[in-house]
């Protein structure tokens, strides 16, 4: 059997993990052949590709982003794909392909299966936002790497009597915010799924030096938004494929708390840190998990399914029910991260 594998979306640790095992699973117990698509989707529109042997994964469990690259396609580009899904299938000698990414790129799977192109998905997103499982990997290195900024500005900001307010991933989600604060002990942790009163966040910084205290910190997700009424601001609008943009909280609450306190408040966008370098233990071995069960997926015909872990199975799933809703942070889990702040 020839099986694709492709990655798309943004980077993510772990990538390279997935990729290695497919092609150690495939090769060494079904005889298969590889086929690296490059570029994501776009290599398969233009029918970019290269086999996949062992030696060609060799060494690359520990890298993070992809080998095999990834890129953006606009949405009409995408579209007119889908209708000659089978085609662009035969163009690379395929019979099969694995797609490796989130949210965007299992509803370009689905749509590519339902096209009439067999495909397997493998979810990956820093942002744990897939809501058919219970985590995806990449996430746990990126809440490491936050939680590790958060610790390192405590000495700064406490060496110089600072306000730090940090930025990091999170565009409709605040899974890593929630995580890397409650992890390092941030004094204020702001999500997308609670608007938040700027007014409430000075008095809390205010109260903590009033304590004699000698810094805050404030994690903010960088989709978070102030309640309505409470601190005019705005997200950007779109990019050129349709994305909402967003940025600039981290930099516009700091200079709200800095004049409300009359402290030096400053602003850290750890921004795509979070989505580099080596993926952590327990990202590697999920990731080598989703791969080895996507290939015997193929086997078993699962085609339109999604790998994912349900306590400590791996199970598969419909890519429609997984891209169905975005998982957001629920009440109780805020409730938790509250009682600590």
């Amino acid at each position: 059997m020839r099986i694709g594998v492709l990655t798309s979306g943004g980077d993510c640790p772990g990538l390279n993990a997935v990729i290695r095992s497919v092609v150690h699973r495939a090769v060494t117990e079904h005889d298969d052949t590889v086929i690296g698509v490059q570029d994501g989707f776009l290599g398969l529109i233009e029918g970019r590709a290269r086999p996949l042997a062992l030696d060609a994964v060799t060494g690359i469990l520990t890298r993070g982003g992809t080998v095999l690259g990834s890129a953006r396609v606009a949405r009409e580009r995408m579209r007119e794909a889908v209708a000659g899904a089978e085609q662009l299938a035969a163009a690379i000698g395929i019979d099969a392909l694995i797609a490796i990414g989130g949210e965007g790129t299992l509803t370009a799977a689905r749509m590519f299966s339902e096209a009439g192109l067999p495909v397997v998905a493998v979810p990956k997103t820093i942002d744990n936002d897939i809501d058919a499982t219970d985590v995806t990997f990449g996430h746990d290195t990126a809440v490491s790497v936050a939680t590790e900024a958060i610790d390192r500005l405590k000495t700064t900001a406490e060496s110089h009597q600072r306000v730090m307010v940090v930025e990091l991933m999170g565009r409709h989600t605040g899974w890593i915010t929630l995580h890397a604060g409650m992890a390092g002990g941030a004094h204020g942790i702001l999500i997308p799924e609670r608007p938040f009163d700027v007014e409430t966040v000075c008095c809390m910084v205010e109260e903590r030096f009033s304590r004699g205290k000698k810094f805050a910190i404030v994690a903010v997700a960088e989709g978070a938004q102030p309640a309505p009424g409470t601190m005019r601001f705005a997200h950007g609008g779109t990019d050129a494929f349709g994305h909402q943009t967003f940025g600039g909280i981290g930099s516009r609450l700091a200079g709200e708390i800095a004049q409300w306190i009359n402290k030096e408040s400053k602003p850290v966008i750890l921004g795509h840190i979070q989505r580099g370098g080596t993926p952590t233990a327990q990202d590697r071995v999920l990731a080598t998990r989703f791969g080895w069960h996507a290939v015997e997926a193929v086997h078993k015909g699962a085609y339109g399914h999604m790998t994912a872990l349900r306590g400590t199975e791996i199970h598969l799933v419909p890519i429609a029910e997984a891209v169905a809703q975005l998982k957001r942070v629920p009440e109780d889990r805020w409730t938790e991260a509250e009682a600590v702040l």
